[in-house]
């Protein structure tokens, strides 16, 4: 048995071998006047519709431009339950008002990009909480029930029960979003992915704690399986994840560290689906690329990401995305193209969701190929495990590999790893690490994988954090 080791320096990564499925911005405007109490008075809603002679900012104009040029393939579509509704609470849709914002939508459907249906309503109508001694569930579930049979037959459609839910009871809101996943699979809509939003803003540095995360992820479809339903994840980079301060404090790789561990344990997946940053600053323009290329690298679990703002906003906005024009045509600010567009067109792949089996499997290889590995762990006493795949069929299966890093340890440190095959190879590359933890992380439920082609190895380990290394012919992901 070959036994080789390597020194490896231990720092914080930006990934580049892996992306989010879904990248965007939110087309803002329709929610233009909703309070965190969830009034929303119809007077105050822009929606961007400007093309069509509506007022607001270009909507369609930029929807174009950010998937044409910038390759956005998902686009957050907000509006209020009171515009959908004329502010007739448990009334049917307003023809009028309905057709405006289908508008929208459709300026969205047009460019082949997901569509979401944000009502950006906080879980609130006028003051009151949605089954908690405001509106009815029935209430509630009738909205969802008609915009999901207007949209059944639209597979790009996405619908996020609501924006930023706060001061609720969990287990109540939990039962409500039940019904209403039950009403948007029974109007036809059998496919859209469907976004369940928890409490305290949605934040990513509560779902966990909360017990959000826990309570929604319990939610299932009418036939019993959980397909599309996905966690809905915000976070601002500011002071009080408000959105509305200058200054950036944050990366937020704690917070979506912990969202990611909890969904990779319980074999989910979560959308991003807002979270923005000042322009202004070199301290934003870190911190925000930091913290968007640590959610593409942990694109297992989220699937989607989208940045807050443009639409109605014009670019003085303090959270400006909004595009401006030269020579005719629409260009981004330095956030959008270096933080947003950047951090997603700089990598190279999709990584693919991760597997539920804890079988191990053998990789079959009549290829003869060196390693170069380049692994991602976290910090704390780990037990890895990797591949050989030097000689010819079959490739020889791996033993163990061990990493002790104390908790306390500073960064950038320097370790050692030993690596034990059971056939001679060349082993050479770096370790790095994300600074995430996870102590709970269960041994018999995660796995690394390596794919190449249609082979496929698995084998279980007790990682933190994801894992990413290129090998020669194959590219690898360790799952925690």
């Amino acid at each position: 048995m070959l036994i080789k080791s390597f020194v490896s320096s231990f720092a914080l990564l930006r990934l580049g071998a892996a992306k989010v499925q879904f990248l965007g911005i939110g087309i803002a405007g329709g929610d233009f006047g909703c309070e965190i109490d969830g009034s929303c008075p119809t007077g105050s809603t822009q929606l961007p519709l400007r093309s069509f002679n509506l007022g607001g900012g270009d909507g369609e104009g930029q929807m174009k431009h950010f998937s044409q040029d910038d390759g956005m393939n998902l686009f957050r579509l907000p509006i209020s339950w009171q515009s959908l509704v004329n502010s007739q609470l448990g009334a049917r849709l307003d023809a009028s008002n309905m057709a405006k914002y289908d508008k929208l939508v459709q300026a969205c459907l047009a460019t082949g990009a997901h569509c979401m249906i944000d009502i950006h309503n906080f879980a609130r109508w006028n003051g009151g909480i949605i089954g908690q001694g405001g509106p009815t569930d029935e209430q509630f579930v009738s909205l969802w029930s008609q915009l999901a049979t207007k949209y059944a037959g639209s597979a790009n459609i996405v619908f996020e029960l609501m924006n930023e839910p706060h001061d609720l009871d969990v287990p109540t809101w939990a039962a409500t979003c039940q019904k209403v996943i039950t009403a948007i699979r029974s109007a036809g809509a059998l496919k859209q992915m469907i976004l369940l939003p928890g409490t305290n803003f949605d934040s990513a540095a509560h779902l966990v704690p909360s017990g959000s995360a826990q309570a929604l992820m319990a939610l299932t479809n009418p036939d019993g399986t959980t397909d599309n339903l996905l966690l809905d994840v915000h976070k601002y980079l500011d002071e009080d994840n408000s959105g509305t301060h200058a200054a950036c404090v944050t990366n937020n790789t704690d917070a979506f560290g912990e969202v990611a561990a909890f969904l990779r344990q319980a074999g989910r997946q979560a959308i991003v689906s807002e979270t923005g940053a000042a322009p202004a600053g070199s301290a934003c323009m870190q911190r925000f690329c930091e913290q968007n290329a640590f959610i593409n690298a942990n694109s297992d679990v989220f699937v989607g990401l989208v940045a807050w703002a443009a639409g109605s906003f014009d670019t003085s906005y303090i959270l400006g995305l909004t595009p401006s024009q030269k020579n005719g045509k629409y260009v981004d600010n330095a956030l959008a193209t270096k933080c947003v567009a950047g951090t997603w067109l700089e990598s190279s792949e999709v990584v693919p969701p991760a597997a539920n089996s804890s079988s191990t499997s053998s990789v079959v290889s009549s290829a003869t190929t060196t390693q170069s590995t380049s692994v991602v762990v976290g910090d704390g006493v780990s037990t890895a495990t990797a591949v050989d795949a030097s000689t010819p069929t079959p490739a020889p299966t791996l033993t163990t590999t061990t990493l002790a890093v104390s908790s306390g340890l500073p960064l950038p440190a320097t370790v050692s790893e030993t690596v034990e095959l059971d056939a001679p190879s060349t082993v050479t590359g770096t370790i790095q690490t994300t600074a995430t933890r996870n102590p709970a992380a269960s041994a018999s439920a995660t796995q690394i994988r390596v794919t190449s082609g249609g082979l496929s190895w698995m084998a279980p380990t007790r990682m933190d954090v994801v894992c990413f290394w290129a090998v020669a012919g194959f590219a690898g992901r360790g799952l925690f």
